[in-house]
C-alpha cells in the first residue's frame, strides 16, 4: 500500500508543472482573444483603419490622422511622454502632441488614415519584441505601445541607408498602426538569412534584425543600374515589411506632369544628359 503510495505521489507531483504551464499558456490565449482591439482596415491603395473602442479603451495617433470618429468619443491633445521624447519624436518627423482618443460612454469607433496612397499595417507588439520602422510611418497604437526615438548605429547606414539617421521604435505591449506608400511585402528571415532592399524602400523590421548598407559591386552596374550606388541588407533572424514605391519615387513619377512656373504640365523630364546621369548614378 505505501509503494503505490508513493508511486501515485511521484505521478501527481511531476504533472503539477505540466499543469501549471498549460493553465499559463490557456490564461494567455484567452486574453489574447479577449484584450485584442477590435479594428477594420478597409480600401485598397488609400486605405484608413476603424478602431472600436470599449469603455476604459484609449488609442493614440499623430495629429490629422483622425479621419472620423462616434459622437461619443473624447479627443485630446497631448505631449506623451514628456518634453524630451516630444521633441525626438518631430525630429522623427512625428508632430510634437499626440492626440488621445477614449470613449465617454458605452462603445465608440474611431478612424484613422494616412497621407498619402499607400497600405495601412497592424503591429502585433509583447515583451520582447519591438519593431523599428521609418520616420512619418507611426499612425495610431494602443495606450499602451510606446512610441520613442531611435537613432541609426552604423555611420553608413545613416548616410546611404535611405532611412535616414533617426527611426521610429515601437515597443509595449498591445497593437499598433503603420502606413507608408506602395503595397507592402513581408518576409519572415531566419537567423543569418540576409535580404538586399532598393535604399528608402524598407518601412519596417524587429528589433532582432540588424539593418546595414552594401555597395553596389561594378563600376557599370553602379552608374548606369539606375539602383544607386547603395543597397539596403537586412539579416535575420525576424520580420521585415518592404513597400513596393517610395513616397519620394511617387513624387518623382508624378512632377513632369504637374503645373510648372507657367501654368503648363512640364513632360520633359531629366534636363538632359547631365540629369539622366545624375538620376542614373544617385537612383530613383
Amino acid at each position: 500500500m505505501s509503494r503505490l503510495y508513493k508511486r501515485l505521489s511521484v505521478i501527481v507531483f511531476s504533472l503539477i508543472p505540466h499543469t501549471i504551464i498549460f493553465l499559463y499558456l490557456l490564461r494567455y490565449i484567452f486574453s489574447l482573444v479577449i484584450d485584442s482591439m477590435k479594428y477594420k482596415i478597409t480600401g485598397d491603395n488609400l486605405q484608413l483603419v476603424t478602431v472600436e473602442l470599449s469603455p476604459g479603451e484609449k488609442v493614440y495617433g499623430e495629429a490629422g490622422t483622425m479621419v472620423y470618429m462616434s459622437s461619443n468619443m473624447s479627443m485630446e491633445a497631448k505631449m506623451r511622454g514628456g518634453l524630451l521624447k516630444a521633441i525626438g519624436r518631430k525630429f522623427a518627423g512625428e508632430t510634437i502632441f499626440l492626440t488621445e482618443f477614449a470613449p465617454t460612454e458605452g462603445e465608440g469607433i474611431v478612424a484613422f488614415g494616412g497621407s498619402a496612397p499607400g497600405t495601412i499595417k497592424p503591429i502585433e507588439l509583447a515583451p520582447g519584441r519591438e519593431f523599428i520602422v521609418q520616420k512619418d510611418a507611426f499612425l495610431c497604437a494602443e495606450d499602451t505601445v510606446e512610441l520613442s526615438v531611435e537613432f541609426q548605429r552604423k555611420l553608413g547606414s545613416v548616410f546611404f541607408g535611405g532611412e535616414g539617421f533617426i527611426l521610429e521604435r515601437l515597443s509595449g505591449e498591445g497593437t499598433t498602426f503603420i502606413h507608408a506608400c506602395g503595397d507592402f511585402v513581408e518576409f519572415d528571415l531566419q537567423s543569418g538569412q540576409k535580404m538586399k532592399v532598393d535604399t528608402g524602400c524598407v518601412v519596417g523590421w524587429d528589433g532582432t534584425v540588424d539593418y546595414d548598407i552594401e555597395r553596389v559591386k561594378g563600376i557599370k552596374t553602379m552608374f548606369f543600374g539606375g539602383e544607386g550606388l547603395f543597397l539596403t541588407t537586412l539579416r535575420g533572424p525576424g520580420k521585415i515589411i518592404i513597400q513596393s514605391m517610395t513616397l519620394h519615387n511617387l513624387a518623382s513619377a508624378l512632377a513632369p506632369f504637374l503645373p510648372s512656373a507657367k501654368g503648363t504640365p512640364d513632360t520633359s523630364g531629366s534636363s538632359g544628359i547631365v540629369g539622366t546621369l545624375l538620376k542614373e548614378t544617385i537612383g530613383r
